[in-house]
């Protein structure tokens, strides 16, 4: 009996079904689909999608070697490509200032590039190129250790969506101009900056998240804005500076951003919005906020306390609520103003929509209590008060679950969850 062949169906599928294949395989695997016929020996040169990582050639003990091989690699994936290259990935802790990466972006420059990831690795830092800002049509831009300095000239990423600067050194004012000049930015990711002041303008702005050492943050033009996490580092010199200010933090953060739908603040960030002068009721309300994380909110600072009650008190339908504490436990034990609850405290607010609640790191110091019945006596469709004691936090706990269970509950199916670790 004559063999029958097998029809080939996969060599035969359109091409953009192909390509949807290799651009799903790792770049060195697909390049290796070069070998198993004529008709696969360029296909794999067309994908838009070039994602470099230290996995594309074989590791090796000698460093210099492994540089070279992975060099040689790149450099041949790109001279052999044919057609538009879309999104350019490198990530690697070897090639922190290869200048071969300059030319990498100087060929990217011309081919149309929409997303630009580069994620180096600790070292001397890389500085990029000014033909970076030649590349018209970005719209998704990552850079990880690196030095950043737009000429003069640059005038702006006018497709850019995205934009994540992760460890880079970059003067405040490039960075503001960078992102004003950025009409259709809608993500905005700024991690381990040092002694930054920032006012930002991003009118299409819907995603922020800034981790570092700011000392100061405006938002000032974010109408627009859904979500933001925020976790600021404070030095000596930064507190210094933040207890000069005259202006009020809170209303420069959140004044402006009536669209917000999930606020997740970390460290200091409370501490942050507290200071200022505090010139009254708020002008917006936010009536599409539904989830906010505190962390390490200080029950001993009468101003944070008033800025957790402020931003919750002015959000209608907020469903969602966790808040850690960070208390000094000696300090705020003695708890001297404490009518502070009957004074300071809406007597007329409802949480209608508030059904899960998380309290974790508590101390249980009166300030701590205060607010937790506070939340329990306003808040009838709550299903789930979980509280989790501090570490530190081991006589008196008993002393706290007996006090939380004599608090008056405005849900009936309100369960207090009381978590030991």
């Amino acid at each position: 009996m004559d063999d029958v062949s097998c029809p080939d169906l996969i060599s035969d599928l359109p091409q953009s079904i192909i390509e949807g294949l290799l651009t799903r395989l790792p770049i060195r695997d697909a390049v290796r689909t070069s070998i198993l016929s004529s008709k696969w020996r360029y296909k794999w040169a067309t994908i838009t999608q070039l994602v470099f990582d230290e996995k594309c050639v074989d590791l090796s003990n000698d460093r210099c070697e492994f540089e070279d091989s992975l060099v040689k690699f790149i450099t041949r994936a790109l001279f052999l490509h044919q057609g538009p290259i879309h999104k350019f990935q490198l990530t690697t802790t070897y090639l922190q200032c290869c200048p071969d990466i300059d030319q990498w972006l100087l060929f990217l420059s011309r081919n149309d590039i929409k997303e630009l990831v580069l994620e180096l690795g600790e070292g001397e830092w890389f500085r990029v190129p000014s033909c970076l800002f030649n590349c018209r049509k970005l719209t998704r831009l990552e850079l990880f250790r690196c030095e950043l300095d737009p000429p003069p000239s640059f005038k702006g990423f006018l497709c850019l969506k995205s934009l994540n600067l992760h460890q880079v050194l970059v003067s405040p004012e490039a960075i503001e101009s960078l992102i004003s000049s950025c009409p259709l930015l809608e993500s905005l990711a700024l991690s381990y900056f040092d002694s930054l002041a920032l006012t930002i303008h991003a009118p299409n702005l819907k995603y922020l998240c800034l981790e570092g050492e700011f000392k100061d943050i405006c938002l000032e033009n974010t109408p627009l804005l859904v979500a933001m996490s925020v976790a600021m580092y404070m030095t000596d010199d930064i507190a210094e500076h933040f207890e000069q200010s005259s202006g009020c933090n809170f209303n420069r953060f959140l004044g402006g951003v009536p669209r917000l739908e999930r606020l997740i603040g970390h460290i200091y960030f409370t501490k942050y919005l507290s200071i200022g002068d505090d010139p009254g009721r708020l002008r917006i309300t936010y009536n599409h906020l539904k989830v906010v994380e505190l962390y390490q909110v200080s029950f001993e600072d009468m101003k944070e306390i008033l800025v957790v009650l402020r931003l919750i008190t002015n959000t209608p339908n907020l469903k969602e609520l966790q808040i850690s504490g960070s208390s000094n436990t000696l300090a705020a034990i003695d708890a001297p103003d404490l009518d502070f609850w009957d004074q300071k405290c809406p007597t007329d607010c409802t949480f209608k929509q508030l059904k899960v609640v998380k309290m974790t790191d508590m101390s249980g110091v009166p300030h701590e209590m205060e607010f937790i019945k506070f939340l329990l006596a306003n808040s009838p469709a709550l299903e789930t008060m979980s509280i989790s004691p501090c570490v530190y936090v081991m006589d008196g706990r008993i002393n706290m679950l007996i006090e939380l269970l004599r608090f008056r509950r405005a849900s009936a199916q309100a369960e207090i969850l009381f978590i030991q670790d």
